[in-house]
């Protein structure tokens, strides 16, 4: 396995480039299977294999340790976790396992979590948001209307994830509001996976002027009614391309 460059990797010194570099790769290989549950790791032969020092190995080890990817095992030494042990919300393993050929399982999984959370925060909004968030939704979803009939799918999955992003904090739950990153990484995996269609669907950009609309007129069940019709149009869209590349929607539903 060949270390490859992050892109998202931090622009500082070397070492924290390596360091970067060698946790996408590690935590990608534990998250496809490349290195099984239940094996155990030798510090020696990852210095090896990567030519970097112990030292950068055990910083390594120690990130992916935190993220339940791994585990120090006395008289064992650094052992694979199995995916039960995972942190399945922190953004890194979600990436990965969308990098991965579960990508599907994620997306739906995730996709579910949102059909969960997003219509309940979209009902609390109505309630909570002040007037200002209120109308930062409605401006976001106009913004996303124009930038979806120009086909600036750049300009369109920025601004989605904004609004997203200020639903989850207008709802007034904190614990909503920490789900942030989860919605960003399904919005930005469908794109990077070439699971969305080449330009936004024009029902989907009207459930988000419905859901804005709602909120700042207070309507709780609308705003819940219209967000639902969001997540459920995601997972139709979804089904339907991987249906058309792979030749069925099984996966998806």
């Amino acid at each position: 396995m060949t270390a490859t460059p992050n892109p998202e990797a931090p622009a500082g010194s070397p070492r924290e480039y390596l360091h970067a570099t060698l946790v996408d790769n590690l935590g990608l290989a534990v998250v496809t299977g490349q290195l099984a549950p239940h094996a155990v790791l030798s510090i020696e032969e990852l210095e090896a294999r990567y030519g970097v020092s112990r030292s950068v190995i055990r910083e390594v080890i120690r990130v992916l340790s935190s993220l339940g990817l791994l585990a120090s095992r006395r008289r064992l030494g650094t052992v694979v976790q199995p995916r039960s042990a995972w942190n399945l919300y922190d953004p890194h393993i979600i990436r990965w396992r969308l990098a991965s050929e579960s990508r599907l399982e994620q997306l739906r999984s995730l996709s579910e979590l949102r059909s969960a959370v997003e219509p309940m925060a979209a009902k609390l909004a109505a309630i909570r948001a002040s007037f200002t968030a209120a109308s930062d939704l409605v401006s976001l979803s106009a913004q996303m209307w124009a930038a979806g009939h120009a086909s600036d799918m750049d300009t369109f999955l920025r601004l989605d994830v904004l609004f997203h992003d200020h639903l989850l904090e207008a709802s007034g739950n904190e614990m909503f509001a920490q789900l942030n990153s989860l919605v960003t990484e399904v919005l930005k995996g469908r794109i990077e996976h070439g699971l969305m269609p080449h330009s936004p669907n024009a029902k989907a950009m009207q459930f988000h002027v419905d859901v804005a609309s709602a909120i700042q007129r207070r309507d709780g069940e609308a705003a819940h009614a219209a967000m639902t019709r969001i997540v459920d149009q995601s997972m139709v869209e979804m089904a339907v391309i991987w249906a058309k590349d792979h030749g069925t929607s099984r996966d998806m539903q």
